[in-house]
């Protein structure tokens, strides 16, 4: 079938539904708060089912071009020992945020994304279809549906970009935290941390987080933007003694941005689907982003979408066939993820959980 839709949000999961609908021929319209696309953004990791999905959206090539490939990860103590080497039998592409992006919406025609055009409710759209529900894990459009908030995951999560390039994919787990690095391109590194939310409140204490505890009113006080200016004082503190791949990244990180955010999952749909408004990516299934598997899902989402809209004789059954196909796999997703963010930012038996792991890696 061919109709309309509405899109909320510009991002992987809005900027592919988007493309993949207007090649097979229906209306489109995308509704964006922001202004413009992003204009920097860390490594997203991409799977072969997920590069299979954009070269379906005919953007496989372009992101290939723009990506690293990267065979397999290193899991490692904060010495630099390792646990296990992880996923040596499937190879990720490592693509900047800006770059898929960019990819996704380059075939958009002028004028099918509203910049600055924020959306309160359903109430607001214009007439379709089909609503596209891609507005995030804070979704307005999913909570005025079936009123699923996200909940916390009881981390927080600082990442960013810093010169140099790195040569392998490493996750540094230790007690109640862990340190990512990944290529970004040949000249700069993508690097992301994850911290128990109560190590950084301790901070705001004064009583430190007994590695690294700071005095006083401590790193970790303040808003979200004054701790994001803090980010190298509170990540020295916190990874202190660590092996020097993390050391150097901390060492770089004057002057490059850094993110910083409380991290939320969506808890459990009974569905995605409610009326003609279907809910995409992380409206969907906000997840914990230590499987790497978000950008995937949501490219996994539109694709699915845009097949079961274009072979369905009416919109119903073509949402009924999205929810059948999608929903298990990303509840799935959600809870897995959920538990590996656990796991790794674990303080307790972390001996066991290592041998775990290492003995798992072993037999994958």
């Amino acid at each position: 079938m061919r109709g309309s839709a509405v899109i909320v949000g510009a991002g992987i999961a809005g900027t592919a539904a988007a493309r993949g609908l207007l090649r097979a021929g229906w209306s489109v319209q995308v509704l964006e708060r922001n202004g413009s696309l992003p204009g920097s953004g860390t490594a997203l990791a991409m799977w072969p089912e997920a590069t299979r999905a954009l070269d379906v959206l005919g953007a496989g090539a372009t992101v290939r071009a723009g990506s690293v490939e990267q065979p397999g990860a290193r899991l490692l103590r904060p010495d630099g020992s390792e646990i296990a080497a992880l996923g040596g039998g499937r190879t990720a592409r490592l693509v900047p945020r800006t770059v898929l992006l960019e990819a996704l919406a380059d075939e958009l025609p002028p004028g099918i994304i509203h910049w600055n055009s924020p959306v309160a409710g359903l109430e607001t759209l214009p007439r379709a279809d089909v609503v596209i529900a891609a507005d995030g894990i804070s979704s307005r459009l999913r909570t005025g549906c079936c009123a699923a908030r996200p909940r916390p995951l009881g981390t927080v999560a600082f990442r960013g970009v810093v010169p140099g390039p790195a040569a392998e994919v490493t996750e540094t787990w230790g007690p109640g935290r862990l340190f990512g690095i990944t290529p970004l391109d040949g000249q700069n590194t993508n690097w992301f941390a994850c911290i128990r939310s109560e190590d950084l409140a301790l901070f705001r204490s004064g009583q430190g987080s007994g590695q690294g505890a700071g005095q006083g009113s401590g790193p970790g006080e303040g808003s979200p933007e004054e701790v994001r200016g803090r980010a190298g004082e509170i990540l020295t503190s916190l990874y202190r003694g660590w092996h020097p791949a993390v050391v150097r990244v901390i060492g770089n990180l004057e002057g490059s941005p850094v993110d910083y955010r409380e991290l939320f999952d969506i808890p459990r749909l009974p569905s995605y689907v409610f009326g003609r408004t279907v809910l995409l990516g992380d409206a969907a299934h906000g997840m914990a982003p230590n499987l790497g598997r978000g950008a995937c899902e949501a490219l996994l989402d539109a694709v699915a979408l845009v097949e079961a809209l274009a072979k369905a004789s009416d919109a119903d059954a073509a949402l009924r066939a999205y929810d059948a196909g999608r929903r298990r796999r990303g509840n799935r997703m959600v809870r897995a993820a959920r538990l590996l963010n656990r796991a790794s930012t674990a303080k307790r038996f972390t001996a066991a959980r290592n041998l775990a792991v290492s003995t798992a890696a072993r037999f994958s």
